[in-house]
């Protein structure tokens, strides 16, 4: 976090400002975000939307990271999540050392199965648990890969590279979560695998996204569609696509161009009918419920505040839907919730966030800021928001 005590991401956008001698009028038109806006923002009366803080940190020279104020490290610690994230670092940077003479691995069988649950685990949101597994598996699926460098062997240490991306982007660590796309490509690269590949290319497309980097989060989007055409035909280069569609329509939502989003939606619904329920796909959570909740994130990307909150309202959640695809969805919703005068209502969307998942929610950016907008309301909310402010370390 940086050397400063203010906690909103206003106050650090004005930290940066006034760092680099540039008047909010200066800074509004660099960004091409309303002199208003940023005003507000700076003084926390408004929060900072995810595309303003985009904005802003490309004019500013800076990553968005750092104006969120990530990795929380004083929540980290307390949560005892700090000293589980250089393990994974090492495990990550030993892998063309070939095999480790101190590591005898398990049987690929056994290593696969590992790595499935620890993607289940993620998906049921128990994030400090599979960090503290995740590099020892690492190490065993190196060792096993170099070992017996077979598709399947490198199958295996691509899922336990994907495994590191969803932790470390989770805790907010994204020069960490490049590095693991970065090694999840070198071993889909070896196991000859385009499913792989392409779901690589997503996944690297969010991170840009996350980045407001949406014009190379696009392209990524194009690649990895692309490299799918290597794939055999059937559900699972499905199930991929039709995930590619829906980052795609994020994408194109947070660059406020409705029409691309749209038409990337109805792709992705087009899909999700031949798939169905799809949610164990390489972990994807695709089908038919991940595509109407990604509409709602659309509708909020456009600015379409109102019309997120009334799509919202007509989906129906079913039993057994992955706790961080849901937690994930009710932050979003909560966003929305707030920017259309709906405090009570944000406010419970936050509290059934950190029912669900929360270790995930208290390091959501978006948690935090749509938390800081509320704060603003404060009169109106009940005695537990302070104790929930006092949880995010806000």
């Amino acid at each position: 976090m940086p050397p400063y005590p203010e906690e909103h991401t206003g106050a650090r956008i004005a930290h940066a400002r006034k760092t680099r001698r540039l008047t909010q009028r200066e800074l509004a038109d660099l960004a091409n975000v309303s002199y208003s806006t940023l005003t507000k923002v700076e003084q926390g009366v408004m929060p900072a939307s995810p595309s303003v803080i985009g904005a802003v940190a490309r004019a500013l020279s800076m990553t968005v990271a750092d104006l969120n104020g990530q990795p929380y490290l004083e929540e980290l610690r307390q949560d005892q999540l700090d000293g589980l994230i250089n393990p994974i670092r090492e495990a990550l940077n030993i892998y063309d050392l070939g095999p480790d003479p101190d590591v005898t691995p398990r049987p690929i069988e056994e290593l696969e199965a590992h790595a499935d649950q620890l993607c289940a685990m993620v998906r049921a949101t128990n994030i400090k648990q599979v960090a503290a597994a995740l590099p020892a598996l690492i190490h065993e699926a190196t060792t096993a890969a170099h070992l017996t460098p077979a598709d399947r062997s490198w199958r295996l240490l691509a899922s336990a590279y994907r495994t590191a991306y969803d932790v470390t982007t989770k805790l907010g660590y994204p020069d960490l979560c490049t590095v693991a796309l970065d090694r999840m490509d070198w071993a889909a690269q070896r196991a000859s695998d385009p499913l792989l590949a392409g779901m690589r290319q997503y996944l690297r497309a969010l991170a840009y996204l996350r980045a407001s980097d949406y014009k190379t989060g696009k392209r990524l989007v194009a690649l990895g569609m692309s490299t799918l055409e290597q794939a055999e035909p059937g559900r699972v280069l499905d199930v991929v696509t039709g995930q590619l569609h829906l980052g795609a329509a994020v994408l194109a939502g947070r660059d406020k161009d409705k029409d691309t989003a749209e038409g990337n939606l109805g792709e992705a619904a087009r899909i999700a009918k031949r798939t169905g329920p799809a949610e164990k796909v390489h972990w994807l959570s695709f089908g038919p419920t991940n595509v109407v909740v990604h509409q709602v994130s659309v509708l909020a990307e456009l600015d379409l505040y109102p019309e997120a909150v009334q799509h919202a309202e007509g989906i129906a959640i079913p039993d057994g839907w992955p706790p961080s695809r849901l937690a994930h969805h009710h932050a979003e919703v909560a966003r929305a919730q707030m920017w259309t005068g709906k405090t009570e209502a944000a406010f419970k969307s936050l509290l059934a966030a950190r029912k669900l998942a929360p270790q995930q929610t208290r390091y959501h950016p978006t948690v935090r800021e749509t938390y800081a907008g509320l704060e603003s309301a404060r009169r109106r909310m009940p005695d537990t928001f302070s104790n929930y402010g006092s949880w995010l370390g806000m």
